[in-house]
């Protein structure tokens, strides 16, 4: 291998690609990159079996090879070296790096035990664009399980329903919904419904940071998912589950409704999470004629009042949520009119984004003392 390229082509990439680098000791391989030259392209590959990146760069090729290097180490190096052109040259030593004033040999490990990200590409499913990942992912994906014990919730349900597709996550006490409309362009070439892990939609909004549209391709054999983008590619497998029937616990009909600023409702419910903090993190929320009452009470430290300015349809009414899973809606949402729609205190509540019924979030009450 003998190859030269800017390093800072390769800066902006290797950031990246370091998510999909194994920090686990079982098999030591998967702490390196895979290094391939070939055809003007320098490739470089990481994976810890959950996912796998690899990325294309252009260079100037004399000779082709493949190898396997530090992870680490070789990251860190290039984050720091000056910008300007660097020279990659396999030698019996090990890979030579040779910048500006800098010389270094890196360790090689054999490359063929470093395992593919996958057999093939699959069928190209549907393309989408990058700022629709950019904008409507985050409102969805933070709303998963954590909790690997319940696979079926720590995915993401993407499927086709009547001409849109729609995203769903939920981890059993909350639940984020969006319906997307697709044009001609996004359309895909067969009915889809599948089941991705939440990590890898959380990588693939970093990845669509880069302008371009995202190409997704699916793989049967392997129960893989692959995603495109200009020379970026990121490898997930798919979660063999089944995502629970969540169709049901959404109301369809609510007796009390308020339309308030994202950002007035957030400071209020930050203010009483001081309080709460020791008391499960319980909030109440009292809505009465065009305010909101947010409070919470803590013997050992105090209690707070805070009165948000609403507009009021329906019944005067309360409810109490865990602040942190409000905290975390708002924190997800850049819009800045929002809407909340209850059945009392023991239903599920609803928000949504203001004239917009393509999302909404539901999140579960918590039962407090004297409601029944």
């Amino acid at each position: 291998m003998k190859v030269s390229l800017l390093s800072e082509n390769l800066q902006k990439k290797i950031i990246f690609l370091n998510h999909a680098v194994s920090t686990r000791g079982q098999l030591p391989i998967l702490s390196n990159f895979l290094i391939e030259a070939k055809k003007g392209i320098l490739s470089i590959k990481a994976t810890d079996l959950e996912i796998g990146i690899n990325i294309n760069i252009p260079a100037k090729i004399e000779e082709e090879g493949v190898v396997a290097i530090p992870a680490k180490t070789f990251s860190e190096l290039i984050s720091i070296i000056p910008s300007g052109k660097i020279n990659l040259c396999l030698k019996k030593e090990g890979l030579e790096l040779l910048g500006e004033k800098i010389k270094t040999y890196f360790q090689v490990s054999p490359s063929e035990d470093f395992p593919k990200l996958y057999e093939n590409i699959g069928e190209e499913i549907i393309t989408i664009k990058k700022e629709m990942v950019d904008r409507e992912f985050p409102k969805i994906v933070f709303a998963a399980s954590t909790d690997t014990a319940r696979p079926a919730l720590s995915g993401v349900l993407t499927r086709e329903e009547k001409g849109k597709l729609l995203f769903v996550a939920t981890d059993g006490y909350r639940l984020s919904l969006k319906k997307y409309t697709m044009d001609a362009k996004e359309k895909p070439v067969d009915t889809i419904s599948l089941l991705v892990p939440s990590r890898v939609i959380k990588e693939l909004v970093l990845m669509s940071k880069e302008e371009g549209v995202i190409k997704i391709y699916g793989s049967k054999q392997s129960n893989q998912i692959i995603f495109l983008q200009n020379e970026t590619t990121l490898v997930g497998r798919l979660i063999e589950a089944e995502f629970p029937a969540f169709e049901k616990i959404i109301p369809t009909t609510f007796s009390t409704k308020i339309v308030f600023e994202r950002e007035d409702l957030q400071k209020a419910v930050k203010v009483c999470f001081l309080f709460a903090r020791e008391a499960a993190n319980i909030v109440r929320l009292s809505v009465r004629k065009d305010k909101a009452i947010v409070s919470s009470n803590t013997p050992s430290v105090g209690e707070n009042t805070v009165e948000v300015d609403v507009k009021t349809t329906g019944e005067e009414a309360e409810i109490a949520f865990n602040a942190r899973y409000l905290l975390d809606l708002f924190s997800n949402i850049n819009d800045e009119t929002m809407s909340f729609e209850m059945n009392g205190p023991l239903s599920p509540g609803v928000f949504k984004i203001d004239k917009d019924e393509s999302f909404l979030h539901l999140i579960m009450p918590i039962r407090v003392q004297g409601e029944s």
